[in-house]
């Protein structure tokens, strides 16, 4: 009962475990580039759960001082990540632009088959 209890009191965490995980896994196991991109692209989001989760602290307001509020809430990791954000979507676009080179120049966006040609030439 106590364990099942502390399983979801952590739930922010065991998604974040989930999440990195099978990005991880898509990475490493696939060997097509927009399934790869997509795996970091889960990869990233667990990240940004990584982060956001423990910057909230229950009963903290803004940090704006007035009379009356002792616990504040830093802002800090949201804005990191908002920048983290904006950083990882550029990166996707220009993931995504690469493949569409590549499969420009080769025919192909599976690995294995690249890199078969690129040995035939």
């Amino acid at each position: 009962m106590e364990f099942s209890k502390e399983i979801i009191a952590n739930y922010n965490n065991w998604v974040t475990i989930f999440l990195m995980v099978s990005g991880l896994y898509i990475v490493v196991a696939r060997g097509n580039m927009v399934k790869k991109l997509v795996g970091l692209s889960l990869f990233q989001t667990s990240v940004y759960l990584l982060y956001l989760s423990p910057g909230k602290i229950l009963g903290g307001t803004p940090p704006i001082i007035a009379e009356g509020f002792t616990v504040y809430s830093n802002p800090l990791p949201h804005v990191l990540m908002l920048t983290a954000i904006v950083v990882g979507v550029a990166t996707l676009s220009l993931g995504l632009a690469l493949t569409v080179r590549i499969n420009e120049e080769f025919g192909t966006i599976e690995e294995d088959e690249i890199f078969a040609k690129g040995d035939d030439q």
